[in-house]
Formats: structure tokens, sequence, C-alpha cells
């Protein structure tokens, strides 16, 4: 019960599923139409407040967002910067710096603009994809 808590102290399941959402480019009303007729847009948005979510409701938004549940349940903002430092190359005798009380090395890339790179590329194929589907519906009009 204590581990749960100090968890969802640190980790806000709502702001995670608004992260990964608004990575594939879906909005909420987008979501709440794949979660079924109960759901709209204010629901999304009150659900997305929500330090915890259900297991089951996590459960339909992971299959929604293609995700596995457990990243919706553990992201954590700091974890993932620590994570992608560690592609970075850097050892321990490298300059190091504290922030906070806490240690960081030095990263020669910000992880945060890698990932906005990602997002824009999902974004764009979203797009092409989106075009394509188009194309096909209009020359589906036209026979």
């Amino acid at each position: 019960m204590e581990e749960t808590m100090i968890l969802s102290n640190k980790i806000h399941q709502g702001k995670n599923v608004k992260r990964f959402r608004e990575m594939l480019g879906m909005k909420q009303e987008g979501l709440a139409i794949h979660l079924g007729e109960d759901w709209h847009q204010k629901r999304v948005s009150l659900l997305e407040s929500r330090e915890v979510i259900e297991p089951e409701v996590l459960a339909k938004i992971a299959i929604v967002l293609n995700i596995p549940e457990e990243v919706i349940r553990s992201f954590d903002e700091e974890s993932a910067v620590n994570y992608f430092n560690s592609f970075n190359g850097t050892s321990m005798d490298r300059e190091t710096k504290k922030v906070n009380g806490k240690q960081y090395q030095d990263c020669s890339f910000n992880p945060l603009d890698k990932l906005i790179e990602a997002i824009e590329e999902n974004k764009m194929l979203y797009e092409r994809l989106l075009a394509s589907e188009r194309e096909k519906v209009e020359m589906l009009k036209s026979r």
C-alpha cells in the first residue's frame, strides 16, 4: 500500500495518457470515439486530470493507443530522460552536474528534442496515411 502511495505521488497516469495520445496526434474526441459510446471529449479530459486510472479503463486506453499498459502506469519523465541519457555513451568519468541535489551527466543532445522529432515524424506519417485513405475514398466515389 505504501509503495503504491509513493509511486502514485511521482507518476500521474492521466498525464501519461495525454502525453501518449498527443504523441500519436490523437485528439480527446478521437480517443473518446475509440473507447465507446459512453465516452466523450469532456470525460477524456477529466480522465487525463486523474492521477490514477482504474485498471479496466487503463487496459482499454492501452489497446486504443497501441502501447503496453505498464508504460502508461509507470512512465516518469525523469526516468525517461535518464534512460535517453544512457544511450549517449556517457560514463562515470565524464563531467557530472548537480541540480537540486541530484546528480546528472552531461548530455551532448537534448532528449526532449529527440522525442519531439519522433512526434513530428509520427505526425507526418499519419498525415500521409490520411491522405492515402482520402485518395482511396475519392477513387471509390468516382466509380
